[in-house]
Parts: structure tokens; sequence; C-alpha cells
């Protein structure tokens, strides 16, 4: 059920390009920006109008200071699909079409299931449908927790951390990483903090009855070296025969970054293709 009164969601919706051209709608992945996303607008805008979204807790849509999870009512995660939704009805004159990442790509599962009148295609990338049952979502919230306290105790370790992660082995590695990781760090603690706390997998919806039912076109992108997601987009391909997914040869958790024009290329080639499904 939609919130009568949901408490206040932070967003920031940035264009780049005509918006009388077919929209993309970009999500970013937690500790990222809309901005991440500004290489891939550039070389997309003279087809495309892409639409940049900062989400809660990130870059410009920040949480006031003053402001504790105690004070948020629960289902922040759909009151938050629920708000961009509400943007994007205003922005949208068609249709478009999603590309979400990781905190990104869960969100915009959500959201795809939610207001498929939005869309018509969606590109997910390193993410999932969330966590089946109540003792694995109280884990992962008790997990989020951890976290949420190194990122308010330490933001640096914390980013050091966070890194140092195997899905992000390639990354470290990768040219680009050093502007990434200097890119994370200009972030608010306290609002990524809540941001953990508020639309971590523990806290959403799990989506795979949903997912069976959909009959929107999406493509699942993952990255070979990144196992676990891997196995969690086989397992979303199998619940409907709308769904596909492509494996990025030698990358990880962040293969769009990894191998941007093969990602890039992907994209078009997926939103304008005319797709029946098998």
């Amino acid at each position: 059920m939609h919130s009568v009164n949901p408490p206040a969601v932070p967003l920031r919706l940035t264009s780049v390009g005509d918006a009388g051209l077919p929209a993309i709608v970009f999500l970013h992945g937690f500790l990222g920006a809309g901005s991440d996303w500004l290489p891939f607008a550039k070389q997309l805008s003279a087809q495309y109008h892409c639409i940049l979204v900062d989400l809660p807790g990130h870059a410009e849509a920040t949480f006031p200071e003053t402001l504790t999870p105690e004070q948020y009512q629960e289902g922040y995660f759909m009151h938050t699909v629920d708000a961009l939704a509400a943007e994007l009805q205003r922005t949208l004159s068609a249709p478009g079409f999603l590309v979400g990442y990781s905190m990104g790509g869960r969100i915009g599962l959500a959201l795809a299931l939610r207001y498929p009148e939005l869309f018509g295609k969606a590109v997910i990338i390193s993410s999932s449908p969330g966590l089946q049952t109540e003792e694995e979502r109280a884990l992962r919230r008790k997990s989020d927790e951890g976290m949420a306290r190194k990122i308010e105790k330490n933001f640096d370790g914390f980013i050091e951390f966070w890194y140092s992660q195997p899905l992000f082995s390639t990354l470290k590695s990768h040219p680009l990483f050093e502007e990434v990781e200097a890119s994370r760090k200009q972030g608010s603690p306290h609002s990524l903090a809540m941001a953990l706390r508020l639309l971590g997998t523990g806290n959403q919806p799990p989506l795979h009855q949903k997912l069976a039912s959909n009959r929107m076109p999406m493509l699942f992108m993952t990255g070979e070296k990144d196992l676990k997601f891997v196995e969690i987009a086989r397992q979303m391909v199998t619940l409907s025969s709308y769904f596909s997914q492509e494996i990025f040869p030698g990358c990880g958790h962040t293969l769009h970054t990894e191998k941007q024009q093969r990602f890039i290329d992907r994209l078009q080639d997926f939103f304008n293709t005319q797709e029946e499904p098998a």
C-alpha cells in the first residue's frame, strides 16, 4: 500500500541532452552519485535524454543532520520508490528506459515492477531482487548497522574497507580506481550511514514473485568475476521469458566502469532492438 504520510525523500535529478529524445533514467550504487553516469550520458546524449538521479543520502540528496533513522517510518525503501516515480511522472513525457547499478538496481527493479508504465525496458547491473526470508533480512540489517557505525566512526577507513571486498578486486587494478575512490570520499558520512540503514537489502521487500509476473524486457548485466551476482542474475532469468543475462568477461561488480565502451554499446543494442520473449 502507498503510505498516506511518507517521510521526506531527498532526491535530485539532473538532465543531459534534449528532453524531446527518448529518456534513460540512471540510478547509481551505494556511495555513488548521479554524476557517476556523466561519461555515459555525454556519449548517449545525441540519441537519448539522460536523467541522472542522486538517490537519498548521496551527493546533493543528503539527509538533514538532525534526523536519525528512528524518525523515519518503516517502509522507507518503498517510500523512496514512490517518491522517485512521482518525480519521473512529472519529468517523462513518454515511457523511457531504466539503468540501475547495485543499490540503484535494487531500487530500479522495485520501481519498474511497481510502475511499469514508466519504462519500456530496463538494464539492471550487479544487483538483486532482495532476500526472501525475514531471518535473512534481519541478519542483513544487523550487518548493515555495523557498517553504518563504521562509516560514522571512520569514513576514510570504511572506504578502504569497502573497496577491499573481493567483488571490487578488478576495479582496484583499473586506471579509474583512484578517481572513483576520491569521489567516494566526498560523500556525507551521516547521510551515507542513513542510506545504508534505510535502503539496505535488509529493508527491501523481496521482489521474486513480482519478477515472475513481469512483462517488461530486462537485461541483467554481471561481471564474470562477481560470482555471487552472476548466480543471482541466473536465478532471476529463470523467472521470466522476458529476462536475459549478459556476463562481462574479466570484470567484477563495477563492469560498467571497467568496460565503459562495451557497456554503452550493449545498452544501445538492447534499447534499440525490438525483442520478443523466448
